[in-house]
C-alpha cells in the first residue's frame, strides 16, 4: 500500500485550489507565501504528478488537480463533520473576553450556571482583544473594538459610552462634584496607560481640565472602578459595563453625558461549522441580557 500524503499538505491544497493564488492562501491558513509554495510541491512530489499549472497571472489546476478537489473537499467535509458531532458532546463551553468586560460578563456567567448547571462554561481571561479560532481552542469569545472581521459570525453586545463614575460620598460636602468644572479639584483615574477616554469625554463636554495628566493610571478598568468605588477620586467608565455597580449604590454617575466612542462588544464564533445547540442558547442569553440593561 503506498504511504498516504500528508494531512497538513492535502489541506494547504484544498484552500489553494480554492483560490487559485499562493498569497492568498497563504493568509488564510497563516503561514507564508514559500511555506505554501513548499507544501505543495511536496505534495506533488509525493504523488508524482503536478496538481498546479504555474501561471504569471496566477494558477490553474491541471486534470489531476481538478479530479483531487471534490475528493478532498469530502475528506475534510467529513473531518468537519466529526469535530463538529463529537464537540457537541463535550460539556463544558469555552470562552475566551477580556478583563475589561468582566464587571459585566462574569455576574451574569454565574447566574447562567445557577440556571443551567447542565451547560458549564469555562472562561479564560485576557488583556488583549482578539481571537484566532484556527490556533485557539475557544467555542466563542468576546471581542472589544471595532465591527470584527467579515471572516468572523459575530453578535453585537453593546456600545461601549464613557461617563465619569465616583463614590456617593463625593456628591456631599464643600468639595461636591455639581458641574463638570468641578472635576479640576479632584483626583482623575484613567483605566489605560494612556488618557484618551477622559480627553474624549472632556472634549464631549466642551470642558478643559488642567489636571488630566496629573490623573492616576491604572492597567485594567477594574482597578480604576475599584479605586473610584472607595473615595479615591474619580474615574472615566464604560456606562454598558457597570450597571451592576451603579445599581448597588457602589458608584454613582455625578453628570448624565455619556459619549460613545464608536467601539463596542462583541460575541464572535467561527462560521464553520456554526455554533452547537449549547453555544447558540448561551450567546442568545447573553445578548438578551445586554439588552436589558
Amino acid at each position: 500500500m503506498k504511504r498516504l500524503p500528508p494531512l497538513p499538505a492535502l489541506h494547504t491544497f484544498l484552500i489553494t485550489a480554492q483560490c487559485c493564488n499562493f498569497t492568498r492562501a497563504a493568509e488564510q491558513l497563516y503561514i507564508t507565501q514559500g511555506a505554501v509554495s513548499r507544501q505543495i510541491a511536496g505534495l506533488e512530489d509525493h504523488l508524482g504528478y503536478e496538481l498546479f499549472i504555474r501561471q504569471a497571472r496566477g494558477l490553474d489546476l491541471t486534470a489531476e488537480g481538478r479530479e483531487w478537489l471534490p475528493r478532498v473537499q469530502q475528506i475534510f467535509g467529513l473531518i468537519d463533520a466529526a469535530v463538529e458531532q463529537i464537540g457537541e458532546k463535550r460539556e463544558t463551553l469555552q470562552l475566551k473576553a477580556p478583563t475589561c468586560v468582566m464587571r459585566w460578563l462574569l455576574p451574569r456567567l454565574l447566574q447562567w450556571q445557577r440556571e443551567r448547571p447542565d451547560v458549564p462554561v469555562e472562561l479564560t481571561t485576557t488583556v488583549k482583544h482578539g481571537v484566532d479560532f484556527h490556533r485557539e481552542q475557544f467555542d466563542a469569545a468576546v471581542m472589544y473594538g471595532a465591527p470584527p472581521d467579515s471572516a468572523l459570525a459575530s453578535c453585537h453586545l453593546f456600545d461601549e459610552q464613557l461617563t465619569p463614575v465616583c463614590s456617593r460620598p463625593m456628591l456631599e460636602g464643600p468639595m461636591a462634584l455639581q458641574t463638570p468644572a468641578d472635576l479640576q479639584h479632584h483626583l482623575l483615574l484613567h483605566p489605560t496607560r494612556d488618557e484618551r477616554d477622559w480627553n474624549a469625554w472632556l472634549k464631549a463636554a466642551n470642558l478643559q481640565l488642567g489636571n488630566v495628566s496629573k490623573g492616576q493610571h491604572f492597567e485594567t478598568l477594574d482597578l480604576a472602578m475599584s479605586m473610584a468605588s472607595q473615595g479615591t477620586g474619580v474615574a472615566i467608565g464604560d456606562w454598558s459595563l457597570i450597571g451592576d455597580d451603579l445599581s448597588a449604590g457602589r458608584l454613582v454617575m455625578p453628570f448624565e453625558l455619556k459619549v460613545k466612542t464608536g467601539l463596542a462588544y462583541y460575541l464572535v464564533f467561527p462560521d464553520k461549522p456554526g455554533p452547537s445547540p449549547k453555544l447558540r442558547e448561551l450567546m442568545g442569553w447573553l445578548v438578551e441580557q445586554a439588552q436589558a440593561r
